[in-house]
């Protein structure tokens, strides 16, 4: 208890000269001085960017450049007049996507007939005769076991559209 009083007046010395003000620091002082003394600089403004501009595709009702393209005959009796897509009906679900993006996967009956199991890029989807699929007016004609029969109307010029017969046939090879 003796040596407390001495102690507390050793600590107060030291803690009296570390609160002296010289701090060492008298180089990084200069160094801070100096730069403050510079002129600022100027930040340069940020680049402007053109927005981006959707592009819509216009050409969808024409023929796919990755399609053969469809040699007609004058005498062809595919080419009639009375040929036209129904633009007035109202257009089903599975007709916004393409025509090869659907594969026949199986076939159910119930007591409504017999029904088409189609896969497309989002699911598989029932269908039967009557309906239409793909984006070129597609209408379903027959459906068995095996195979699925479509007549779409294509255009085949100016104001001139053709039915081309297509078919899904059931692949068991894709899972």
């Amino acid at each position: 208890m003796k040596y407390l009083p001495r102690l507390l007046v050793v600590c107060l010395g030291f803690l009296l000269a570390g609160c002296s003000g010289n701090t060492g620091f008298s180089d990084l002082d200069q160094y801070m001085a100096e730069m403050k003394a510079k002129p600022s600089g100027t930040v340069e403004p940020l680049p402007t960017f053109t927005p981006y501009e959707a592009f819509t595709y216009r050409a969808s009702g024409l023929r796919s450049p990755f399609e053969p393209p469809i040699k007609l005959k004058v005498s062809d009796r595919s080419l009639n007049s009375n040929v036209k897509p129904d633009n007035r009906r109202t257009r089903q679900y599975l007709e916004q996507f393409d025509i090869e993006t659907f594969a026949l996967v199986g076939s159910i009956s119930n007591d409504d007939g017999l029904w088409g199991l189609v896969r497309g890029d989002d699911g598989i989807h029932r269908v039967r005769v009557g309906d239409y699929l793909g984006k070129n007016h597609g209408r379903i004609t027959y459906i068995d076991d095996s195979e699925l029969r479509i007549v779409e109307i294509v255009p085949a010029g100016s104001n001139l559209w053709i039915e081309r017969p297509r078919s899904l046939r059931l692949d068991l090879g894709q899972p």
